[in-house]
């Protein structure tokens, strides 16, 4: 099970070392974002702007089209944008998540405001587990909705269809869509 893991985000994070967005793809995103959404959009990497527009892409595909759901798939990573992850560390993160996730959200705790970048040793862990709420914080700063942003604060939580919520609906629909893109 752990080998399969590690081989399936192997892959995908191959997939993404060349990604770049498709500009039919980047219209789409100046149709969904307001202009302070679309700035913070940018400041994505390319290969993460190609991931966030394969969520929202596939989302599209399935039927969705609730507008706080596509600005989450659009902005859920920009949390990273406050303390860019290396390569290396990246690697790190996904092969430490396969083996040892608990181990990884110890090592994560950190400051969730990410007013001060940061350093060590953990810092690849915090990135990893801080982000979510960094990047809430970010798309309120750029008129994201609530729902929106509690979107992208929760989209590394734990979340079932089943508990009735629209919230917990659209977040495990965004999570789906994530963890296949």
């Amino acid at each position: 099970m752990v080998t399969a893991r590690i081989l399936y985000r192997f892959q995908q994070f191959r997939r993404t070392l060349t990604a770049h967005p498709a500009a039919q793809s980047l219209a789409l995103s100046c149709r969904i974002l307001t202009p302070s959404q679309m700035a913070l959009f940018n400041r994505l990497a390319p290969s993460e702007q190609a991931h966030s527009l394969a969520v929202l892409e596939k989302l599209l595909a399935q039927g969705e089209s609730h507008p706080d759901l596509q600005v989450a798939a659009l902005l859920h990573d920009v949390g990273k944008t406050l303390s860019p992850l290396k390569l290396w560390e990246r690697v790190l993160i996904v092969l430490a998540k396969a083996i040892a996730p608990g181990r990884v959200a110890l090592w994560g705790r950190g400051d969730p405001t990410g007013d001060t970048p940061p350093r060590g040793w953990r810092r690849p862990y915090i990135v990893a587990e801080q982000h979510p709420a960094w990047g809430a914080r970010l798309a309120a700063q750029a008129g994201a909705s609530p729902l929106a942003q509690a979107l992208i604060r929760r989209h590394h939580q734990a979340a079932s269809a089943e508990t009735g919520s629209e919230e917990t609906r659209l977040l495990h629909i965004l999570q789906i869509a994530d963890n296949d893109s």
